[in-house]
C-alpha cells in the first residue's frame, strides 16, 4: 500500500519497551558538556580570527593600476645591464599607462617547483602576483626575453576593449597547430573570456598571456600546477601541459581566448618557429626573443638592436 505522507509514530509505546526521557541529571551533564563545547568553538574561532586579522595586517596587499605585468628574472645568472633593459622597458610601459610591474627571479619558487623545469615558476609567479594585488583587473605575463616595442598603445586599447578583442579572436581553429581536432568555440564571445594568449607553428605560446582576475584565474592557474602536469616530463614543459589542458577540458577552452601571434607574441626575424604572420613588423606592440629562453651566458645579444630602437623611438615621443 502507498501512504501520501510517512505512517506516524503511535502515541502508545510497546510493553516492555523503554522511556526515551533521559534521568535529570543525565540531561544537565549533556547540557554543560554542550556549552563546554560552543566555548571551546568561540575561543579557537576568535584565535584564528584575530590570527589571520594581524597576518593581513603585517603584509597588506598593495595597490595596483588595472593591469598587472608579471615579468620572472633570472638575477644569478643574468648580466645586471641585461636586466637592467629589460626592467627599464616595462617600468616605461607601465607608468605612460598607469600599469603596476610585478618582478620576480626564478629562484624564490624553488621549493613550489621541486624537481621540475624552472620554467614552471611562471604559475606561482602569477599567483604571487594576485595575492599580493588581488583589486587588479588583469595579470600580463611577460617573458623576459622580451620588449614592449610600441610604448604608446596600451594593452587595454589594443587587446582587452570589447569590439577589439571580438575583431581578432581566432574562431574555430585548431587549439594546437596545425591540425589538432580540437577547435577553439566558433560562438566565443567577449564577455565568455578569462585567459588569452597565442600560438606559434607548433604550440600554444604562453610566454605571453592575459588572465583575469577571478576564479578561473585561480582555477587555471592551480590545474596548470599540478603535480600531475610537473612530474609527467613534457618534452615543453608548462608549454604541453597547456597544450593538454586547453584540449581535454572544455572549462578551460571555453574561456580561452587565441589571437594572433603578432598581437601578443611576436618572434624576432631571428628566431625559429614563428606561426603565419608571427614575424615581427615595425609598429607590432611588442617582440619575443625565444632563442634566449636557452640562454646560457649572461647577456642575449639578439635583444640589443631592438634595445637601441626602443630607445630611438621614445627620444621621438618626448621630442
Amino acid at each position: 500500500m502507498q501512504f501520501a505522507v510517512p505512517p506516524r509514530k503511535s502515541p502508545h509505546p510497546l510493553p516492555g519497551a523503554r522511556s526515551s526521557r533521559l534521568p535529570l541529571y543525565r540531561r544537565k551533564q549533556l547540557k554543560t558538556i554542550g556549552l563546554f563545547a560552543f566555548a571551546l568553538l568561540v575561543i579557537l574561532y576568535l584565535l584564528t580570527h584575530l590570527s589571520s586579522s594581524s597576518s593581513s595586517i603585517a603584509t597588506p596587499a598593495g595597490t595596483a593600476g588595472p593591469v598587472v605585468i608579471v615579468t620572472l628574472l633570472d638575477r644569478e645568472h643574468w648580466s645586471e645591464s641585461y636586466i637592467n633593459k629589460i626592467v627599464a622597458n616595462r617600468e616605461d610601459y607601465a607608468k605612460r599607462h598607469d600599469y603596476t610591474n610585478f618582478f620576480a627571479t626564478y629562484s624564490e619558487y624553488d621549493e613550489a617547483v621541486g624537481d621540475a623545469p624552472k620554467s614552471w615558476a611562471t604559475i606561482p609567479a602569477v599567483r604571487h602576483a594576485m595575492a599580493k594585488y588581488p583589486n587588479a583587473a588583469y595579470f600580463f605575463h611577460l617573458s623576459p626575453h622580451a620588449l614592449f616595442m610600441n610604448p604608446s598603445k596600451s594593452l587595454k586599447s589594443h587587446i582587452l576593449e570589447r569590439n577589439q578583442l571580438e575583431s581578432v579572436m581566432l574562431k574555430d581553429v585548431p587549439v594546437v597547430p596545425p591540425d589538432s581536432i580540437i577547435r577553439t568555440f566558433a560562438h566565443l564571445r567577449e564577455k565568455d573570456v578569462d585567459f588569452i594568449t597565442t600560438q606559434d607553428s607548433e604550440d600554444l605560446t604562453p610566454s605571453s598571456f592575459v588572465l583575469k582576475n577571478g576564479d578561473f584565474a585561480r582555477y587555471l592557474l592551480d590545474l596548470w600546477f599540478e603535480p600531475l602536469f610537473r612530474n609527467y616530463n613534457f618534452q615543453k614543459a608548462e608549454i604541453h601541459g597547456l597544450d593538454h589542458i586547453i584540449q581535454w577540458h572544455p572549462t578551460v577552452l571555453a574561456r580561452t581566448a587565441l589571437v594572433p601571434q603578432r598581437a601578443l607574441n611576436a618572434y624576432s626575424k631571428d628566431s625559429r618557429g614563428a606561426g603565419p604572420d608571427g614575424t615581427y613588423q615595425d609598429g607590432d606592440f611588442l617582440i619575443r626573443f625565444p632563442g634566449c629562453d636557452d640562454m646560457e651566458g649572461k647577456e642575449c645579444a639578439e635583444l640589443e638592436p631592438y634595445y637601441i630602437i626602443w630607445q630611438k623611438k621614445l627620444k621621438s615621443i618626448r621630442s
